[in-house]
């Protein structure tokens, strides 16, 4: 009689990678549903107007689908003609204003900052971490607390109810110019300054030629804050202008809601043309950030190529 050798059954044992794997894909999971969350919330006021605009002076108050679904009628381009026929076109007078106020001022302001935040990240002069301190202090500041004492200074210019009363006081971003003076901190190395130097470079053409590519992102970011800025300014011209005709959207549409609530100017018709309103100004700025994501893009690449 043979002793067979005893042999021991084989354990399993689950694989280290698979134990990893799996709270890592419940993060996953989680984090998406998450940011689901998030888009739903940020997406739902954007198509309660959308579908709010397809519909009737009556449908808005009384339809059958809801407030978040379409009604049995559509009358989107029935409210769009409406919209710019009413008062002989003035809501694309407002719009053209805005346009102009947001496109000014968002440039001008976008060229200041980019110069002030370059020579303050790349130049030592005297009063400079002074100045610094200042505008930091300017950004804590809220621009509602601004508008009176700018009001005064316009009034005594005798520049109150024209365009340069919301122009003039657009092109000063402090938060602007401290973005740029972080980023050109550290985006455009002192190195590379130095060497265009030795080459014969002057400054006005280091700056253009070295500084400012590697600073497009921050120049694309604080445009678009700018023009956004701008864009939906309400109180600044609500203060500063009195002719209807150089109003921007958010004061004209501000006035139709007003003048619908006191029930003797259009009643639901006005109510209608206000949500059509607000869907057609909010296109252009959907229009910029669409353009200039590329940008951004770009940017990012860039640095992660370095």
């Amino acid at each position: 009689m043979t002793a067979q050798p005893i042999t021991s059954s084989p354990v399993r044992t689950t694989s280290p990678r698979r134990t990893l794997a799996q709270p890592a894909r419940r993060r996953n999971v989680t984090g998406h549903v998450f940011l689901v969350v998030l888009i739903l919330y940020f997406l739902l006021p954007l198509w309660w107007l959308f579908v709010a605009s397809t519909k009737s002076a009556q449908g808005l108050f009384t339809g059958t689908g809801g407030p978040l679904w379409f009604d049995q009628s559509w009358n989107l381009w029935d409210n769009l003609r409406e919209l710019f026929t009413y008062k002989g076109g003035l809501y694309l007078k407002w719009l053209s204003n805005s346009l102009l106020y947001s496109v000014v001022g968002g440039i001008g302001a976008t060229v200041l900052a980019v110069l002030a935040g370059y020579g303050f990240a790349k130049y030592r002069f005297r009063g400079r971490d002074f100045s610094f301190a200042i505008l930091l202090g300017s950004v804590m500041v809220p621009l509602t607390a601004l508008v009176i004492p700018t009001f005064m200074l316009m009034s005594q210019l005798h520049l109150t109810n024209t365009i340069w009363a919301v122009i003039l006081p657009s092109l000063l971003s402090p938060f602007g110019v401290y973005l740029m003076r972080v980023y050109a901190a550290d985006a455009v190395p002192d190195e590379l300054l130095d060497a265009a130097r030795v080459d014969g470079s002057g400054e006005l053409r280091t700056f253009l030629t070295v500084a400012l590519p590697l600073m497009r992102p921050a120049v694309v970011t604080v445009l678009l804050l700018s023009v956004v800025g701008t864009w939906n300014n309400y109180f600044l011209p609500l203060a500063m202008l009195t002719n209807q005709n150089l109003y921007p959207i958010t004061v004209g549409l501000g006035g139709w809601q007003a003048l619908a609530a006191s029930n003797n100017g259009g009643g639901a018709n006005l109510y209608t043309l206000i949500i059509v309103g607000s869907l057609v100004s909010i296109i252009p700025l959907i229009i910029a950030f669409l353009c200039l994501q590329k940008y951004w893009q770009g940017g990012l690449s860039l640095g992660a190529l370095k």
